[in-house]
C-alpha cells in the first residue's frame, strides 16, 4: 500500500462548487493543473497583450500629440524668422537705396568736377598750344632767316674762299662777332708744340669774373678740288682728341672742307661716339657751333665756379695739411731724438743697476766669508791648535805648570 502510494501520490480536490472532495492520481492531477496553467497563461497572455496594446496606443497618441506641438512650435519659430528676415531684409533694401542714392551723388559731383577741370585743361591746352604755335612760329622765322644768311654766307665763301685759307677765314669771321657776342673769350692759334704735336686754335671763354666755363680745341682741314688724293674726316679726329686733351680742353671740333659730297658732313656732326665731346663742322656752321656749345656751358658757371671754390680751399688744406705733415716730421724727428737719448739713459741705468747688484751680491758673499771666518775665529781654542802636536801641547802644558807656580 506504502510502496503504491509512493509510486504514485494522490491528490485530494475539492469542487469549489459543490464542496465535494475526490481523490485523483499523480497523473490526472498534472493534466488538470497543465490545463489550468494553460488557461490561466493564456487569460494572462491575452491580459497583457490587450495591455500592451492600450499602452502602445496611449504613446502613439503622446507621440503624435508631442510632433504636432514640436511641429507648431518649429513653424511658429519659422514664422518669427520668416518675418525678422523680411525685416532685415526692408532695412538693407533701404539702407542700399540712401546708398545708392549717395553714391550717385557722389559720383554725379565728381563727374562735375572732372567735366570741369577737364574744361579747365582743354582752355589751358588751347592756350598753351597757341603760345607754342606762336613760339614755333617766330623760331621758324628765325631759322628760315638763319638758313638764308647760311646760304647767302654759303654762296660768298665759296667764292672768298678761293683766295683765303680755311683758317683765315674762321679767324676774321670769328674777330667780326668778338666784341658783341664774346667780350671775354680769347681765340688764338695754339703755338705750343713742346708735346710734339699742337692744334690750329684754341677757344676759351670766361664771365666777367674770370672764371672760364668753356674751351674748344680747334682744327681746320681744306682742300683744292684739283688734289689727287682726297683725304677723309676720320684720319685727323685721333690727332685732334690728342691735342684736345694735352691742352686741356673740353670740346674738340674739326672745321672740315673734306668730303664734299658726303651725306653724312652737311652740317654739324656729331662724332662723339668715336671720341667723346668732337664734332665735324663746315665753315658756315664755325660761329654757329661756338653759340651753341658757349650757350649750353653757361649754365655751368655757377658749378664751375663753387669747384674753384673749392679747388682753392683744397689749395689751403692741402698747404695746411703739408704743413701739419712738416710739423709732425719735425716734432717726430725731435721725439726720435729724444727718445733715443731716453731709452739711451734708461739702458746705462739699466746696466748700472746690474753693476751694483753683482756689487751688492759680491759684499754678501764677502759677509758670509767674514761672519763664517769669525766663526771660525770664536771656536778657535788652544786644544784644537794642539790637537794632533804632542810638541805644543808639552810647551802649553808647561806654562800652565809655571803659571801655577806663580800663582
Amino acid at each position: 500500500m506504502n510502496e503504491s502510494t509512493t509510486a504514485n501520490p494522490a491528490h485530494e480536490i475539492k469542487c469549489p462548487h459543490c464542496q465535494t472532495v475526490f481523490t485523483i492520481d499523480e497523473a490526472e492531477y498534472a493534466d488538470i493543473a497543465r490545463q489550468v496553467r494553460t488557461t490561466e497563461f493564456e487569460t494572462d497572455l491575452h491580459a497583457r497583450l490587450a495591455e500592451a496594446e492600450r499602452v502602445k496606443q496611449t504613446e502613439i497618441a503622446l507621440a503624435e500629440a508631442k510632433v504636432a506641438q514640436q511641429a507648431a512650435e518649429a513653424s511658429a519659430e519659422k514664422d518669427a524668422q520668416i518675418q525678422s528676415l523680411k525685416a532685415e531684409l526692408d532695412k538693407a533694401g533701404t539702407v542700399q537705396e540712401l546708398a545708392v542714392a549717395t553714391a550717385v551723388s557722389l559720383v554725379s559731383k565728381q563727374l562735375s568736377e572732372s567735366e570741369n577741370r577737364v574744361a579747365l585743361q582743354n582752355a589751358e591746352q588751347r592756350a598753351n598750344d597757341a603760345a607754342r604755335a606762336e613760339t614755333h612760329s617766330k623760331e621758324l622765322a628765325l631759322k628760315d632767316e638763319l638758313i638764308e644768311r647760311f646760304k647767302d654766307m654759303k654762296a660768298k665763301l665759296s667764292v672768298k674762299l678761293l683766295g683765303e685759307t680755311l683758317e683765315q677765314h674762321c679767324e676774321t669771321e670769328f674777330n667780326r662777332a668778338r666784341s658783341l657776342a664774346f667780350p671775354y673769350a680769347v681765340f688764338e692759334k695754339d703755338n705750343d708744340a713742346s708735346s710734339g704735336s699742337k692744334g690750329d686754335y684754341i677757344f676759351r671763354d670766361s664771365n666777367d669774373k674770370g672764371i672760364e666755363y668753356i674751351s674748344i680745341m680747334f682744327e681746320m682741314k681744306n682742300e683744292s678740288d684739283t688734289s689727287a688724293t682726297k683725304k677723309k674726316n676720320l684720319e685727323f679726329l685721333a690727332k685732334l682728341d690728342k691735342d684736345r686733351k694735352e691742352k686741356g680742353c673740353e670740346y674738340a671740333v674739326l672745321v672740315s672742307m673734306l668730303e664734299e659730297d658726303s651725306e653724312l658732313y652737311t652740317g654739324i656732326t656729331d662724332v662723339s661716339h668715336i671720341y667723346p665731346k668732337m664734332f665735324v663742322v663746315r665753315p658756315q656752321f664755325f660761329l654757329p657751333m661756338i653759340a651753341l656749345l658757349r650757350n649750353a656751358a653757361q649754365d655751368t658757371i655757377l658749378v664751375k665756379a663753387e669747384l674753384e671754390l673749392v679747388k682753392k680751399q683744397n689749395i689751403d688744406i692741402t698747404t695746411f695739411e703739408n704743413e701739419l705733415g712738416e710739423f709732425k716730421t719735425s716734432f717726430g724727428r725731435n721725439y726720435d731724438l729724444a727718445k733715443g737719448k731716453f731709452d739711451t739713459a734708461i739702458k746705462d741705468i739699466d746696466l748700472t743697476i746690474e753693476r751694483l747688484k753683482k756689487v751688492k751680491e759680491s759684499l754678501v758673499g764677502s759677509e758670509n766669508n767674514l761672519r763664517l771666518a769669525n766663526d771660525k775665529a770664536t771656536g778657535l781654542t788652544i786644544k784644537k791648535l794642539t790637537k794632533g802636536n804632542p810638541t805644543m801641547q808639552g810647551k802649553f802644558s808647561e806654562l800652565d805648570a809655571t803659571a801655577e807656580d806663580a800663582a
